[in-house]
């Protein structure tokens, strides 16, 4: 039966393709992909000569016709720029369309920049929420944020360098000043994990221009069976530290789901006995 393969590839560094992605890519009669000046580079780098032909964003339902026919003479391979076709990119429409028609869709799993961000964060990864790109707008970015405020579930989103502030802004506004690890260039030379809270990574993004392809894991809405015992025993821990109260409270407030301005009133009561 004809067969559609969901190869993945590689997120930046090319040794990281799987033997059974590269046989699928040399045996395959056709390969469609994101943007084939990217995949090219792949194909040369491990001498496939398989033809390419582009399936992107602004291809549109004559392009998946085209493939439907191809697909009754040979297979074809699916890939994106970078991980797993079909997540937060053009393959879905292409994988619906041979779903329907009941061909054979195969996956041949890869590199993910999601689970790459999520299992490096530091974040609780049993359950996480995979929200792809926000929405550019800030008024729909802000009431998406709002959706999910309440989840417990380590979110994870991707965003481009030039809105990386504006989302960060937006997250510390709307969920809270929550842990997050922010992924850039993650398995490329330049690759940087950063860890923190919401607030200081404002900052430190702040201090440069935000280059390179952005991943975010942000930690889900905090326990709120935190009992005031817990939270003045937490205080009073980063005050040993040397936090000011301020930032004792901002700390105390990510982990707690305490509000900050509370958790300050608190620290004053703490310094007073």
């Amino acid at each position: 039966m004809p067969t559609l393969f969901l190869v993945g590839t590689p997120i930046g560094n090319l040794e990281d393709i799987s033997l059974r992605a590269l046989r699928t890519l040399r045996e395959v009669s056709l390969i469609a992909a994101e943007d084939t000046r990217i995949t090219r580079r792949l194909l040369e780098r491990y001498e496939i000569k398989t033809r390419l032909v582009s399936f992107h964003e602004y291809s549109g339902p004559g392009r998946v016709e085209d493939l439907l026919h191809i697909l009754e003479e040979g297979d074809i391979a699916l890939v994106s720029d970078a991980g797993m076709p079909g997540l937060s990119d053009p393959g879905y429409p292409m994988i619906q369309a041979c779903i329907q028609a009941g061909l054979k869709v195969v996956p041949i799993p890869g590199p993910s920049a999601a689970i790459t961000a999520l299992v490096v964060s530091g974040l609780p990864a049993e359950n996480f929420l995979f929200l792809g790109f926000l929405p550019r707008r800030e008024k729909a970015r802000r009431e998406a944020l709002a959706d999910i405020a309440g989840l417990p579930y380590t979110i994870v989103v991707f965003e481009a360098p030039h809105r990386l502030i504006s989302l960060l802004g937006d997250v510390g506004e709307i969920l809270g000043n929550r842990r997050v690890s922010i992924g850039r260039e993650m398995t490329k030379m330049h690759e940087e994990i950063w860890r923190g809270f919401v607030t200081d990574a404002i900052e430190y993004f702040m201090e440069g221009e935000a280059r390179g392809e952005f991943t975010l894991a942000i930690a889900g809405a905090a326990d709120r069976h935190w009992d005031e015992t817990t939270v003045i025993h937490a205080l009073a821990a980063e005050r040993e530290r040397g936090a000011s109260r301020k930032e004792a409270a901002e700390v105390v407030a990510g982990l707690s789901g305490w509000k900050k301005r509370d958790l300050y009133k608190l620290s004053l009561t703490l310094d007073e006995d």
